[in-house]
C-alpha cells in the first residue's frame, strides 16, 4: 500500500514538474518574440557598478585634503562588483 501511495505521489511530482518548465518554455519564448532585450545591460539584469568600476572597493578619506587613503568596501554595490539594471525590474529579465 505504501509502495502505491510513493509511486503516485511520486508520478505526480515529476508531472506537475514537467508540465512547469513546458509553461516556462513557452512564455519565455512568446516573451522573447515580443520584448527587446534591455539596451543598458543587454537583458542580462545586472551591470558593472559605476561607482567603483567593478573593483569592489573605493579610495576614500575623511578629510578634504588626504593624508591617508584607505580602500572601503564600494556602498553601492556592497562588494558584489555588479548593479541590478533598473530598468530591467518588471520586465521579466530577472
Amino acid at each position: 500500500m505504501a509502495a502505491v501511495i510513493f509511486g503516485g505521489v511520486a508520478t505526480l511530482n515529476l508531472a506537475s514538474a514537467a508540465t512547469i518548465k513546458v509553461l516556462r518554455f513557452a512564455s519565455e519564448k512568446k516573451r522573447e518574440k515580443v520584448a527587446l532585450p534591455c539596451w543598458v545591460c543587454r537583458g542580462k539584469g545586472f551591470y558593472i557598478c559605476k561607482l567603483c568600476n567593478g573593483n569592489a572597493t573605493i579610495s576614500w578619506s575623511p578629510m578634504f585634503d588626504p593624508i591617508a587613503v584607505n580602500p572601503c568596501v564600494c556602498p553601492t554595490c556592497e562588494g558584489n562588483r555588479v548593479q541590478r539594471c533598473l530598468n530591467c525590474l518588471g520586465k521579466g529579465y530577472d
